[in-house]
């Protein structure tokens, strides 16, 4: 029976796709069907799925899990409040002349304000609503106005500490223990700190990239003035905000504040804009609650369903059969990285980015962190791949998105062609970092340890070792 989980995989990616249900209510179904069939064939032990509440609880009671509301409350504010628009008006006054100012301004707001809108469907809804317009009055044609949407909202899965980056990095985290158990390995466990660290570097690559592509594109746009230039008001609230928010990155990024504070602060200082500004007024902040709770529900309800999931996965033993194939990849770890890419890759047809890292990681990574090591190259490395697919069309989770917000849903063909340019800058990206992983360690502090696991132990050698650390130096 351990193809079992390949084939409760294969369930899910089917019911998915042909009943449109929530993520969570069929991953629970289909888990539900599985047991029932694993306790009758007497290929699972029922007391096994005893002990499933207690482990629910205990990853409940994670101290990240808390910033998850708050990345989702601020992604409902961002949704209701003027922010985006002011910011978008300043960078494009700006930009002067510059034909490409107004794509470059939506991917520069894009850069400060999906890390905090928590998910790739909230910065798509935010970007559709505030800033499409302006580039279709600006003279942006359809088509490149819905690849910069694209483009724009999923910056925050690569650029920290956006939601999926925190998620990423918990998950990691216990694959890279569960590795460090199979192989016997003595070293540093990755933490969601050094994601962040290792996701700077090729993020800023493909920002940079990304804001050549739209000035040369916008060079064949002639400048247009399409309003008044941004009033004193406007300009002081963009670069107090801008302000804060760079400095909120880069704070979180450099082990000043963690993930949890520095979405407080950030849920905080949106809540008082909000209210000084009257963005709150007529039941709107109601409505951010309402989101708020609606969301966040959804997710917490996801992280019971994959927990679920993942349990009767490995009851049934297939990730000891994905760990077997796993040893005939050919390549080493550049082997191992390239299944990474492909994996999750295939799964984002399917699956968003919190069901990917909810599901498709706690599978999947523990035997590749087993052949390769340097969890933050690969971490960094299922970043790229995950944003990467969100941009294919037709499939892709941000074109969709995209598309479905437009007043006027542009055709695939020329849809297909305005996104070309930013593909080949993230195929370019992630090139790179397979063949350079030392790209992911750049941003880390000195003297770290890379790859953390980096020398196997004995039974005997690790016992030694673990009794010298439990040892008590005698007074002087």
């Amino acid at each position: 029976m351990e193809t079992a989980g390949l084939w409760m995989l294969l369930a899910v990616a089917i019911a998915l796709l042909a009943t449109g249900l929530p993520a969570f209510a069929v991953l629970m179904g289909v888990s539900g069907v599985f047991a029932a069939i694993g306790v009758c064939s007497g290929a699972v032990d029922y007391g096994l799925l005893t002990a499933l509440p207690s482990r629910i609880v205990g990853l409940l009671e994670t101290d990240l899990l808390q910033a998850l509301p708050l990345y989702v409350f601020m992604g409902a504010l961002l949704n209701r409040l003027p922010l985006a628009d002011r910011l978008f008006r300043c960078g494009v006054a700006l930009g002067g002349r510059s034909g490409g100012a107004p794509a470059m301004a939506t991917l520069g707001l894009g850069a400060l304000l999906a890390p905090m809108n928590g998910s790739v469907g909230a910065s798509v809804a935010m970007l559709a609503r505030s800033v499409a317009p302006r580039l279709a009055a600006h003279g942006v044609p359809p088509a490149e106005g819905t690849a910069l949407v694209c483009v724009a909202s999923t910056l925050g899965v690569v650029i920290p500490p956006s939601l999926v980056l925190i998620l990423l990095g918990d998950a990691m985290m216990r694959a890279h223990t569960e590795a460090s158990n199979v192989t016997k390995a003595m070293g540093r466990i990755v933490n969601t700190q050094d994601i962040f660290r290792g996701a700077l570097v090729p993020a800023a690559l493909f920002l940079l990239l990304c804001l050549l592509v739209a000035w040369m594109s916008g060079r064949s746009h002639p400048a247009q003035r399409t309003a008044a230039r941004p009033g004193a008001t406007e300009w002081t609230t963009a670069l107090l905000a801008a302000s804060f928010v760079i400095g909120l990155l880069a704070a979180v990024a450099a082990g000043y504040f963690y993930a949890v504070e520095a979405a407080a602060m950030g849920a905080t200082a949106l809540l008082l804009f909000g209210w000084s500004s009257g963005g709150l007024k007529g039941g709107a902040f109601g409505a951010v609650l309402r989101d708020t709770m609606a969301i966040s529900g959804a997710l917490f309800a996801l992280f019971v369903a994959a927990t679920t999931f993942t349990l009767l996965f490995r009851a049934f033993g297939t990730d000891r059969l994905l760990d077997a194939w796993m040893k005939l990849v050919p390549g080493g770890p550049t082997g191992a990285a390239i299944t990474v890419l492909v994996v999750f890759a295939l799964a984002a047809v399917v699956l968003d980015a919190f069901e990917i890292v909810f599901v498709i990681v706690p599978i999947v990574m523990p035997p590749v962190l087993t052949r390769a090591p340097d969890a933050i190259w690969i971490s960094v490395l299922a970043l790229l791949a995950l944003q990467a697919s969100f941009l294919i069309p037709p499939t892709g989770y941000a074109v969709m998105m995209a598309r479905s917000a437009a007043e006027q849903k542009t055709p695939l063909r020329p849809l297909a062609r305005a996104l070309a340019p930013y593909l080949g800058a993230q195929a370019i990206v992630l090139v790179l970092v397979v063949l350079l992983p030392g790209l992911a360690h750049l941003a880390q502090p000195r003297g770290f340890d890379a790859p953390p696991l980096a020398t196997k132990l004995d039974d005997d050698e690790a016992r030694r070792k673990f009794n010298d650390m439990l040892k008590i130096p005698a007074p002087e």
